[in-house]
């Protein structure tokens, strides 16, 4: 991990639990083909989600509505456990 990036995204997005978040989800949409939005030389999926929130390029969107995690669980867990028992049957 590139520390002048992390330096820089934290200065545009101070809460480290937020800017964690943010890199992470990012970083994953990068890895999964998703294309940046800045030019990095490093290759790095977390370094170049570090210089895109450093750059203004990806900002934290809260629109009143938290991402709801448990929700997101408890769903994948019924998914899981339905396609269980469809495989039994």
């Amino acid at each position: 991990m590139n520390n002048e990036y992390l330096a820089r995204a934290r200065e545009a997005v101070p809460d480290a639990k937020t800017l964690i978040i943010l890199a992470s989800k990012r970083a994953r949409l990068l890895a999964t083909g998703a294309p940046p939005m800045v030019r990095c030389k490093d290759e790095n999926f977390l370094d170049v989600a570090l210089l895109e929130i450093a750059e203004g390029k990806l900002v934290p969107n809260f629109n009143g509505e938290p991402d709801d995690f448990m929700a997101e669980i408890a769903a994948a867990k019924a998914a899981a456990a339905s396609s269980g028992q469809k495989q039994e049957e």
